[in-house]
């Protein structure tokens, strides 16, 4: 799957990288939304330091990854769209 394209993915292996992509998706925005939150509480309790400034920026730097998750499912329920599969 690595090189393939998803026009060229038959429809089982869309599916099946669909849900792999969901999943990995949602779990990726709620560890850095609770990361978020932790970074949020920790500059309230402890102050504005160098640990709170250093965890606050690894949210920030993985959200391309995520848009990347976010626009490579939408791309796929487009294809499978098009191919007329109802998902």
């Amino acid at each position: 799957m690595k090189g393939q394209k998803i026009e060229e993915m038959s429809n089982e292996a869309l599916l099946k990288h669909k849900k792999t992509t969901e999943i990995a998706t949602g779990m990726l925005a709620g560890m850095l939304l609770a990361l978020l939150v932790m970074v949020v509480f920790l500059a309230t309790k402890k102050g504005l330091n160098a640990t709170s400034i250093g965890l606050g920026v690894i949210p920030f730097a993985f959200m391309p990854i995520l848009f990347l998750n976010w626009n490579n499912l939408k791309a796929i329920k487009k294809e499978l769209n098009s191919r007329q599969n109802i998902v």
